[in-house]
């Protein structure tokens, strides 16, 4: 039981004697319902890398509807937050 070493999981190479798969992969691999129409799960490591690809993904979008709904939400929450740290919009005016 050393304290720098970790302890790795246990792994078992499971095959159903009976199953016939058709060529599917194995019955126990879990994949996600939309899996390939996402583009930003294509495994990209780093913030960075999947903020590029969820920003490409955005952009390319067609739906017009999600696209104001996102710029409406964000114009909400920028405002909520001028007031809650008690901006004063006045500065812009030009009356003095």
């Amino acid at each position: 039981m050393g304290i720098l070493k970790r302890r790795s999981n246990k792994k078992y190479d499971y095959s159903p004697r009976f199953y016939d798969n058709g060529g599917e992969g194995s019955p126990f691999k879990m994949k996600q319902r939309f899996d390939e129409h996402r583009t930003t799960i294509d495994g990209s490591k780093g913030l960075v890398n999947k903020f590029k690809s969820a920003w490409a993904d955005y952009r390319d979008n067609e739906n017009q509807k999600a696209t104001r709904r996102t710029l409406y939400i964000i114009a909400v929450l920028v405002l909520i937050f001028l007031y809650l740290i008690d901006f004063d919009l006045s500065i812009f005016s030009l009356a003095q």
